[in-house]
């Protein structure tokens, strides 16, 4: 994962991957706003999304990540 960029429709993340694949998903498809996930609700608890070097996936300053396989999956069907 090279960058997370939010995009304006809310849930909503535009991804770019190191191999420079990228697309958008919509996180609410993956997770609900509950739990770890509920401050993400916020526009600008959601737009604080970064990549995590050591985890090599986008987290949130409130430590919510997704998984990368999800990730890269969800945006890219099973290329590799």
């Amino acid at each position: 994962m090279s960058s997370p960029f939010p995009c304006p429709r809310r849930g909503t993340l535009r991804l770019r991957f190191e191999n420079g694949a990228e697309g958008q998903l919509d996180v609410r498809q993956f997770v609900e706003f509950r739990g770890v996930f509920e401050p993400l609700a916020d526009p600008a608890c959601f737009a604080g999304v970064r990549v995590n070097p050591d985890l090599g996936t986008i987290a949130w300053p409130n430590g919510a990540d997704i998984d990368p396989v999800v990730l890269y999956q969800a945006v890219c069907g099973s290329r590799r």
